[in-house]
């Protein structure tokens, strides 16, 4: 007895001991284990298939935003990595050609975890499967559709695609799609269907028998209507923010965050300068391609913008190639001295979308992504190995580790289940 008396002291100094180490830890110190400690999921990471060879691969630090190296050094658990497809004809040669990219995609994304990568990386089809990997060690990989174009008019495609691994689908990009418009339209107002096409209707049905979450950050706000009227699960915004800051087709205003709440999704905050901050965007974006010129001067090098760099002869281009990255570190450096360099968008501008939507629709309704490699990232968070200074800014602004783990990945994964569970009730094996 004495013994078992003993053993409950020993726990109870154990974890007075960690209240303690706890209530004494600085904000970074808390962070820093928070980050370690909850599952870290990005849901929009563009591919380009060029870094899926045996030569050129995610197990190499490379130059873009996202690889292994990477993922490793920033504490990112799960990249969403996309299958996407640019807007093009509707018609067979269209679709077609659109196949062809999709499938490439595909491969590679498989190819890097079953053949390049598998002791490091593997690719999830659950929410099972992601507790699962990250307890082996390794990273995984989850695989979203950017625009349902390539699917063509054959709907059997879809479980095609499930088959392969997608788990989110949009059902356009930028431009009218055969099943939807496109947030795109706001811009001329033309529209092809006022909404979904019979095709479309058909897809959303089709998704929900599969277990396929619906992705709305590209479509129209009509289009978004219809498809939580139709769908029988939740749906989610893969990389979308709020449009009550950033006035951006590509962002969702109150009524249509109101309706995700209501259907029971999830909003996936984007690091996408220009849905964060247009202003800021443009002022940053004017200045700096003169500053980079001022540098690459200062350096002897020669700097070219624009079409003067897609103009260059081989041997020029090359030349450019070796030192653009020598001129964006110096930049870098310089520009915190520079006092008259207007300010970056930054992870604050970012953190500012999360706040203004959790205070909307709730803490269960709203997550993070970056869409690296496809035009995202901002200060502070522009590469996959920056992800703790996102949530070091949510510790600053007095969100919990229960509300942070949601933040980063868990309401994710429960729409996933809520979609997966509603697709066994509709008779999917």
């Amino acid at each position: 007895m004495k013994y078992f008396i003993g053993f409950i002291c020993i726990l109870t100094i154990i974890a007075c001991k960690e209240k303690q180490d706890k209530s004494t830890e600085s904000i970074e110190e808390k962070a820093e284990r928070i980050h370690k400690d909850v599952v870290t999921i990005d849901t929009h990471v563009d591919i380009n298939v060029a870094n899926f060879t045996d030569t050129v691969n995610y197990t190499q630090k490379l130059d873009n935003q996202v690889n292994l190296p990477k993922l490793t050094s920033g504490g990112l658990d799960v990249p969403w990595l996309i299958v996407y497809t640019g807007q093009g004809t509707l018609d067979a040669a269209g679709y077609a050609q659109a196949k062809e990219n999709a499938m490439a995609k595909f491969d590679a994304i498989h190819r890097l975890c079953e053949e390049l990568a598998p002791e490091t990386i593997e690719l999830a089809y659950s929410s099972n499967d992601v507790n699962r990997i990250i307890k082996s060690g390794k990273k995984v990989a989850m695989i979203g559709v950017e625009n349902a174009y390539p699917i063509g008019e054959d709907l059997s495609q879809f479980e095609n695609y499930y088959d392969l691994g997608a788990r989110y689908i949009s059902l356009s990009h930028n431009g009218h799609s055969q099943f939807c418009d496109s947030n795109t339209g706001e811009a001329d107002g033309i529209w092809l269907h006022n909404g979904l096409s019979e095709l479309g209707k058909k897809a959303v049905t089709e998704m929900n028998r599969l277990g396929i979450m619906i992705d709305v950050s590209h479509v129209s706000k009509e289009s978004m209507k219809q498809m939580i009227a139709l769908s029988k699960a939740p749906i989610i915004a893969s990389h979308s923010s709020a449009r009550a800051l950033c006035n951006h087709s590509r962002n969702l205003d109150d009524e249509q965050l109101l309706l995700m709440k209501e259907n029971g999704g999830v909003v996936q905050t984007v690091a996408f300068s220009s849905y964060l901050n247009t202003e800021k965007h443009e002022a940053r974006t004017a200045f700096m391609p003169g500053f980079y010129k001022e540098v690459a001067d200062s350096m002897g090098i020669e700097w070219y913008e624009g079409d003067e760099l897609a103009n260059l002869n081989e041997e020029k281009k090359k030349t450019f190639s070796e030192n653009y990255p020598k001129v964006i570190e110096k930049a870098k450096v310089l520009l915190a001295t520079k006092s008259d360099a207007p300010q970056a968008v930054n992870v604050s501008d970012f953190v500012d979308h999360i706040d203004y939507m959790v205070n909307l629709i709730g803490i269960d309704h709203v997550g993070i992504s970056s869409d690296f490699d496809g035009g995202g990232g901002i200060d502070g968070w522009s590469d996959a190995s920056e992800t703790p200074n996102v949530t070091l800014e949510l510790v600053r602004r007095g969100y919990s580790e229960e509300q942070i783990a949601k933040l980063w990945g868990g309401n994710l994964l429960r729409v996933l289940d809520q979609v997966q569970e509603v697709a066994k009730g509709l008779g999917q094996s």
